[in-house]
């Protein structure tokens, strides 16, 4: 399942949501989706259960969109429930920073 910023955007400003940043701490602290979470994409991969739970619903990115697509798929094969945000990084500058 993926979703674009903009409905991202708008369902942020609706409701509180889980959003994982999987870049690295570098990346993320250099900028980030706005209540977004720190959790490098290996950490999440190999111990998805220290970090997210089968009942919520986690908004993934990456930089481009990429490896938080392939990540999401992984994550809902294996039960939990993900959504991946097209463009990831990318996307939220192109809107936010105009």
């Amino acid at each position: 399942m993926n979703i674009d910023i903009i409905k991202l955007l708008k369902l942020q400003e609706k409701e509180k949501i889980n959003i994982i940043d999987i870049r690295n701490s570098l990346l993320y602290n250099n900028g980030h989706i706005e209540s977004s979470k720190n959790i490098p994409q290996t950490n999440l991969m190999l111990s998805p259960e220290k970090y997210i739970n089968k009942r919520d619903i986690y908004y993934i990115y990456c930089q481009h969109g990429t490896s938080s697509d392939y990540l999401c798929t992984l994550l809902n094969n294996m039960g939990y429930k993900t959504v991946n945000i097209i463009g990831g990084y990318n996307a939220y500058k192109s809107i936010k920073y105009k």
